[in-house]
């Protein structure tokens, strides 16, 4: 998992939630990663907010897809 300080944001976790947004699927290891990071209170509120982003796509829109 990538490691963050305080208060800037992770250009993996920006870049990876882009990446779903833009091909509408999410790994389970992606999904995973991201339900780590959001647990660990480690991340900025700029992640948090693109990754419930992603979250509430794939269980509202369907716009992302969970694939294996």
């Amino acid at each position: 998992m990538p490691r963050v300080a305080q208060n800037q944001p992770s250009l993996d976790y920006l870049q990876m939630t882009g990446q779903i947004m833009a091909s509408g699927q999410i790994s389970r290891e992606q999904h995973q990663m991201l339900t780590s990071a959001i647990l660990s209170n480690k991340i900025t509120d700029q992640e948090k907010h693109q990754i419930n982003r992603v979250f509430d796509s794939l269980q509202t829109e369907a716009s992302v897809k969970l694939t294996d």
